[in-house]
């Protein structure tokens, strides 16, 4: 068959055809995503480490990928109670001789007596650590952590993620019928996004995010082809949220979109702030007025350090408001297993509570998910651990407590610590980090410095991160991968670094960034 005219510039001079999937002819909306978080400055990383690990000479010995909140990454050990049980011996025990144990450094995992169920029969594992895994391979197809659960997720680690809601929430009810559980939480916030999005042009969907944001928020925005409105937090004012800011970015939208959901992250990534009380009120109160669908991210609920802070959940303090507020304001929230004290996040487990959902569109959502099968069982099985933790009654009790507490106790100690030194060093300032697990702090730039990063087609806080990593080997992301104001300049660290490398890593930043000021004034 002849080709056409046209079809000949398709033909390269070799005689191949042009590839069908180009960079001209794919998706737009997937070009335009960017994720900073795991963006080129992380590419280099990588690349660096492969450099050091064949000999190539550096100014420094390691890569410290302070970029992501991946806290097992950075050497917490995984809660015992979650992962491991030690053989023949009660959570909380003192440590026995090897004689006495028999395996003395063995450990025996639920999640392992759930892949293999053979075990269960072993009289080396303690009987609540079997208990757990029978409980859920019960409620398991086939009894196995190998099957496909329903697509919402098993219904029993959803009961338990409904119980462990209502003791959040001081005993408000919660119905596991509007509880999916998701592959962390960012699976089921792209969900929500996705059945949100409709409409064209003028009335294509706007969602309103806050500046600075996460962004899972700008991507999924992206590549749904929504409109992104951005709300600033008030740095000045310790990254506040002010509804005032919300009501100027929605009127300014309406122009030329139709804003229909609010995003909030609390406690903030990148920006560390817990919100209070009032402030919620006022938020779910404006979105009442505003005909708005909230979307409460709280995967660092348990993240809360600074003194006077406290988490308060979206749905609690909705629920106490009362009608119509209660009644009608809908309501999705997102946890994780990822974050908190667990900080286990290659096992991708989390969910989304919803509230005052269309049943309908409730419907839609159970079919959206079912698209994708199911969660991964064995994230499942780790947030069933999670959201029904030991009591007071089981043996797992006391020492499940104690490396709860230890973990959140260096957090804290961490997040004032950062604060400090930041704050110490001239041309950097640092909020608090209430929450969370970042800092974000803003860095003065000199203007030779800008205007060389802006000659190398580079975001200023861009070119400074990324001699900070050639130069140190500190993997920062820029502030502008996550949005800041005009003529600022910021850079988020993750808080986990142990406490034995955080302090030199953030001494070495500062004197870093003493060191770039001088070269470029």
């Amino acid at each position: 068959m002849a080709l056409r005219a046209g079809d000949h510039s398709r033909v390269a001079m070799n005689g191949l055809k042009e590839k069908v999937l180009t960079l001209d002819t794919m998706n737009p909306c997937v070009r335009r995503v960017e994720y900073a978080v795991r963006g080129p400055i992380v590419l280099r990383a990588l690349e660096l480490e492969q450099e050091l690990r064949q000999g190539v000479k550096k100014p420094f010995t390691e890569v410290v990928r302070a970029n992501i909140g991946d806290a097992q990454a950075m050497g917490q050990k995984p809660i015992t109670f979650l992962r491991q049980v030690r053989l023949g011996v009660c959570p909380g025990a003192p440590p026995q001789p090897a004689h006495v144990l028999g395996l003395s450094v063995c450990c025996s995992q639920v999640l392992a007596l759930c892949v293999h169920p053979d075990l269960l029969n072993s009289p080396d594992f303690p009987e609540d650590a079997r208990r757990r895994a029978e409980r859920i391979l019960q409620a398991c197809g086939g009894h196995s952590l190998g099957a496909y659960s329903v697509s919402s997720g098993i219904q029993l680690i959803r009961e338990d993620a409904a119980r462990y809601i209502e003791r959040r929430d001081g005993g408000i009810p919660a119905d596991p019928n509007n509880i999916f559980l998701s592959t962390g939480a960012s699976d089921a916030i792209v969900t929500v996004l996705k059945l949100l999005v409709a409409g064209e042009g003028p009335t294509r969907t706007g969602v309103l995010i806050p500046i600075p944001q996460y962004p899972l928020y700008s991507a999924a925005l992206a590549e749904l082809d929504a409109v992104q409105v951005d709300y600033y937090l008030d740095e000045e004012r310790a990254w506040a949220l002010d509804v005032a800011e919300l009501r100027r970015a929605l009127c300014q939208a309406r122009g030329h979109c139709c804003p229909r959901a609010l995003c909030i992250i609390n406690p903030g990534n990148p920006t560390g702030q817990v919100q209070a009380r009032e402030c919620i009120e006022a938020v779910i109160r404006f979105a009442f007025e505003e005909r708005l669908f909230l979307m409460a991210d709280e995967v660092y609920q348990d993240n809360v350090y600074a003194e006077g802070s406290r988490f308060h959940s979206f749905k609690k303090v909705l629920m106490e408001m009362g009608p119509p507020y209660a009644t009608q304001q809908e309501l999705a929230s997102f946890h994780s297993v990822s974050k908190g004290y667990m900080g286990e996040c290659g096992f991708r487990g989390g969910y989304v509570e919803v509230v005052n959902m269309d049943p309908a569109v409730q419907q839609q959502m159970q079919k959206l998910m079912s698209v994708r099968l199911c969660p991964p069982v064995p994230g499942q099985a780790l947030l069933h651990t999670v959201v029904s933790p030991p009591t007071p009654s089981d043996p797992s009790f006391a020492q499940f407590q104690a490396e709860r507490q230890a973990v959140l106790a260096e957090l804290a100690a961490k997040a004032k610590l950062t604060e400090q030194v930041f704050n110490e060093a001239p041309g950097i300032r640092c909020n608090p980090v209430q929450g969370a697990m970042y800092a974000f702090p803003r860095v003065q730039l000199p203007p030779r410095a800008v205007q060389h990063a802006q000659e190398l087609g580079l975001a200023p806080d861009m070119f400074f991160c990324m001699r900070l990593l050639e130069e140190t080997g500190i993997c920062v992301v820029p502030g502008s991968g996550f949005g800041q104001r005009e003529g600022t300049y910021h850079f988020r660290m993750t808080i986990l670094p142990p406490m034995e490398k955080l302090r030199p890593l953030l001494e070495t930043l500062s004197q870093f960034h003493a060191k770039f000021t001088r070269e470029y004034s």
